[in-house]
């Protein structure tokens, strides 16, 4: 049922995608020019993927960091220079480290259809088949973007932290055309993945005068978090996972939320502002409309600042 949902979709996203970038993207674009484009790049991602299990959490993250940063270009793959820091080098993205994985899936597509298929198009088409081989919806990825040329790491500053609240997430959302409805979907993506300490640690100790941990958070999972991430911490993987299933893509995440077992400040306060708190509640009660809502803002967030005069990179790293 949530499939068809999706599918009947693609047209009334086709236009919102056009009139949110300017630029008119389309589901069909490599049909002729590099009709195996979407095949190379599933493959690259389940190969991958059998290797490494953090593949699909750290591709997910990496289009929503691209697409946060002058728009969905592929900013976020290219390398720094003896005169740029480039954004994959800004504090926000040091952890994302799953560039091999476009490499690879690039190399076979310039093998296949040279000069062709964009790097940010290869992005967002990975982007969606983490999350099916995860367990999590399929939608039609639309396609036509071009390769952007500037990459800067200070412009990383600009991404949602994890600290964040909810207004200023709405805002910083809505700044880049989308709702809050697309924030409460999109941070479902938290389904997948792991934290490190210093991203939530400071919820855990000394956090105002009156508490000594966050109040929101459940006071057995805030022990717990405190037990992983002890003061001083020797060790530099410990963390939490964001979600009791971090390999499945599912609602559990929203249900940790409403449990007041959100591990970021940012996912915490979506159930206690009322702009949102009623969409987190829906999604813990429902997966599938979660994974339609997920689809949908997937598709829209993709549409934000495509590049229509831009180049298609040869090699994801360096501008041609």
């Amino acid at each position: 049922m949530g499939f068809k949902i999706i599918s009947s979709l693609n047209i009334l996203l086709l236009l919102v995608a056009i009139s949110q970038s300017g630029a008119i993207l389309d589901p069909h674009y490599y049909d002729k020019t590099c009709p195996q484009a979407e095949n190379i790049i599933n493959q690259a991602i389940r190969n991958a993927t059998k290797y490494d299990p953090k593949v699909p959490a750290r591709i997910l993250r990496m289009f929503f960091h691209d697409c946060f940063i002058r728009g969905c270009d592929a900013s976020v793959l290219l390398d720094s220079t003896p005169t740029n820091k480039a954004e994959k080098d800004g504090p926000p993205n040091v952890s994302l480290a799953a560039f091999y994985v476009i490499d690879d899936a690039k190399n076979k597509l310039e093998q296949s259809c040279p000069k062709t298929v964009s790097c940010a198009d290869t992005i967002a088409i990975a982007a969606r088949d983490v999350v099916v081989l995860s367990g999590g919806p399929n939608w039609s990825v639309l396609k036509g973007r071009k390769d952007g040329r500037i990459s800067r790491a200070n412009e990383t500053i600009n991404l949602p932290a994890p600290s964040s609240n909810t207004s200023q997430l709405i805002q910083s959302f809505s700044q880049r055309g989308l709702s809050a409805k697309d924030l409460v979907a999109l941070s479902g993506g938290h389904t997948l993945g792991f934290s490190h300490c210093s991203s939530f640690e400071a919820r855990l100790r000394n956090f105002s005068s009156t508490h000594d941990s966050d109040p929101t958070l459940n006071p057995q999972f805030a022990a717990g978090l405190k037990s992983k991430c002890p003061k001083p911490n020797t060790d530099r993987n410990a963390g939490q996972f964001l979600d009791s299933t971090s390999s499945v893509f599912d609602n559990d995440y929203y249900r940790r939320v409403v449990g007041g077992k959100g591990v970021f400040v940012s996912d915490q306060s979506l159930l206690g502002d009322y702009r949102t708190r009623w969409m987190v509640e829906a999604f813990a009660r429902d997966q599938g409309l979660f994974f339609g809502e997920f689809a949908r803002s997937m598709v829209r967030l993709g549409s934000v600042g495509v590049v229509e005069n831009g180049e298609v990179r040869k090699n994801c790293r360096v501008v041609n």
